[in-house]
């Protein structure tokens, strides 16, 4: 991921910076204004600090009582500066540097110098924004899922309706969220025709992950082909495909919609082998939505690919009526 993405990143850090220390600066003027006798004791508190370390690195005899008193002296200053400030109704903090994330404090790493989650969202908010998949999410997510919708009466020859099964649905949904970090919890593969709530339920998923801090890419199958065939084919390197290719893996979930409408072929089969069993190793979940059936599925793709689904994904079926039908037809009653 050596990119301009990273590059871009990491400027926009630098502005947050910039904008949290003038913050800072306006707020000490503030309070210099208000309490003038704070000024002189941020200009002693730094002087005081150079002589403590001037004497540290002196290694005179008589620098291990200087130290004491110096430090003695930093606290009675420092015990004067908190009580001026609250006094006057200023929190403790209000002359600390703020930062937007606390936990790399707004430099991009944490401190075992990883990338912060804070950094990997704005990775994927770069890569993806394009997809609409944000707008999505404001609307299709678990608070806004309307159970009403679903006919709660029989269908065809299936032993719960259409109501009770997505509600089922529905709550295992819920549950891989929860139980997300669990190495136990499978990987999910709804499947059913198309209007029955499937793409709905994943992007319920991705919110739900998304606001927890967990990296989620959503993609088409017919777009997750398009990325390969550029990664594998092109002659020169393009930085958005490299990085859209390296999420495949890395995500901490993947969502594949729609599988089964790309063109499937050797190359295809291989690959789409490669980023499940590769996730898997790695023990990263994956969500994958689906017209065809578990029979659809060894028919059109490898054994391989198959047996990976069904021993390692909970299937959801998906059965009713299409709801943008329904929802036509009762705009036309």
């Amino acid at each position: 991921m050596k990119s301009n993405y990273i590059k871009e990143i990491l400027k926009e850090y630098e502005q947050i910076r910039k904008k949290n220390e003038q913050a800072l600066a306006l707020r000490r003027k503030e309070v210099y204004e208000k309490i003038p006798r704070l000024k002189i004791i941020d200009a002693e508190l730094a002087s005081v600090g150079a002589g403590i370390a001037r004497i540290a690195l002196s290694g005179n005899s008589d620098s291990a009582s200087a130290l004491e008193r110096l430090r003695a002296h930093v606290d009675s200053i420092r015990r004067e500066k908190a009580f001026l400030l609250t006094e006057d109704n200023f929190p403790l903090s209000y002359m600390e540097l703020q930062y937007d994330c606390e936990v790399c404090r707004d430099t991009g790493f944490d401190s075992s110098g990883a990338r912060c989650n804070c950094f990997k969202q704005k990775l994927i908010s770069k890569a993806y924004r394009m997809s609409n998949i944000e707008d999505a999410l404001k609307t299709e997510n678990f608070e806004t899922f309307n159970l009403d919708l679903f006919s709660d009466k029989p269908y065809a020859e299936e032993k719960l309706t259409p109501r009770q099964n997505i509600s089922q649905n529905l709550s295992i949904c819920e549950s891989f969220t929860l139980n997300f970090g669990n190495p136990r919890e499978k990987n999910l593969i709804l499947y059913g025709q198309p209007g029955l709530g499937k793409t709905f339920l994943c992007n319920c998923i991705a919110k739900a992950l998304i606001d927890k801090g967990h990296i989620v890419v959503y993609q088409t199958s017919f777009r997750i082909l398009e990325i390969l065939e550029k990664h594998k084919f092109s002659r020169e390197k393009d930085l958005a495909v490299e990085m859209a290719y390296e999420l495949l893996f890395d995500a901490d979930l993947l969502i594949i919609d729609d599988l089964g409408t790309e063109m499937t072929n050797a190359f295809t089969n291989s690959e789409l082998f490669n980023i499940l069993n590769s996730r898997l190793l790695s023990s990263k979940k994956t969500v994958i939505s689906t017209n065809l059936s578990p029979l659809d599925i060894s028919q059109v793709y490898s054994h391989r690919i198959s047996s990976r689904i069904n021993a390692y994904y909970t299937p959801l079926e998906f059965f009713g009526r299409d709801l943008r039908l329904v929802s036509q037809s009762k705009k036309h009653r």
